[in-house]
């Protein structure tokens, strides 16, 4: 499957990052909250180690075609996340770095049959066994963020940007939405207000939802309220929960594009 190596470059590249800030932190540190909720740093951690153990569980699963769930239960999950979360931060790191490491491992030893098999995990709809690698690249990526020690939204490679926009758009809440559109500006490209950049883009977005005008790519029909802008960035941070919305603006009815702070409409904080 042609997408495996850049799947897997890019969640080994992601997980170094990762460790780096982890092995940054002091015992002390991790006793300070975290951008969860209710969440220290440790929390984030030790999340991250179980969660590296749930991947190998529907490994196992697309392995042998014997169901194999994520977590025995929440309740389960909960309990050896707090039991965990109070370990001293070499132990933690240290639990992150080895599930990791046998996480990847079991990604290279995967017949390439079995990443056709389907998985799901503590929420449906199943899934090939492939995207467990996106779904990997996604706990790392936001928990990063969310350990609130000098990595942010600013820090998220581009081709993350974009693949988890995509699933956002995807998974769109269209009868719970509060805003009707979502408008993309490529940080790339100078704006000026009123007017959209004369640079065509080609948006990879489902065409029922999203269209590129010049610069700027639009989702469409997401439900009432007002439009909302800003870079793709921007966007992610504050549609996942990983910002207050700055960068992000209401667009008034009438006018493209407009410069100015942002406010909340939508968002969601997922702890994977």
């Amino acid at each position: 499957m042609t997408v495996l190596p850049a799947l897997q470059a890019e969640l080994a590249a992601a997980t170094d990052r990762l460790l780096a800030t982890a092995a940054s932190l002091s015992d002390a540190d991790l006793t300070a909250p975290s951008l969860l909720p209710g969440w220290t740093r440790g929390h984030v951690l030790a999340h991250l180690a179980q969660n590296a153990d749930s991947h190998l569980n529907l490994l196992t699963w697309a392995k042998t075609g014997v169901r194999t769930p994520q977590y025995a239960s929440y309740a389960a999950r909960a309990a050896r996340i707090e039991a965990a979360a109070t370990r001293p931060a070499a132990q933690l790191v240290a639990d992150v770095q080895d599930g990791a490491a046998r996480l990847a491992a079991a990604v290279r030893d995967l017949p390439e049959q079995a990443w056709s098999a389907q998985v799901e995990g503590m929420r449906p709809p199943p899934h090939p066994a492939w995207y467990l690698l996106v779904r990997r690249l996604r706990e790392v990526g936001f928990h990063h963020v969310d350990l609130d020690a000098g990595y942010g939204p600013a820090d998220w490679p581009e081709p993350f940007v974009n693949r988890e926009l995509r699933d956002c758009l995807a998974t769109w809440p269209c009868t719970k939405s509060t805003v009707s559109e979502i408008r993309l500006i490529d940080p790339a490209v100078e704006h000026s207000p009123g007017s959209d950049a004369a640079v065509e883009r080609s948006t990879g977005l489902d065409p029922a939802f999203a269209q590129a005008a010049g610069a700027v790519t639009r989702w469409r029909d997401l439900g009432s309220g007002p439009v909302v802008q800003g870079t793709p960035r921007d966007m992610l941070a504050w549609l996942t929960g990983r910002s207050d919305g700055r960068g992000v603006t209401l667009v008034p009815a009438g006018q493209s594009l407009m410069p100015g702070p942002g406010g909340q409409a939508f968002q969601s904080r997922r702890r994977g």
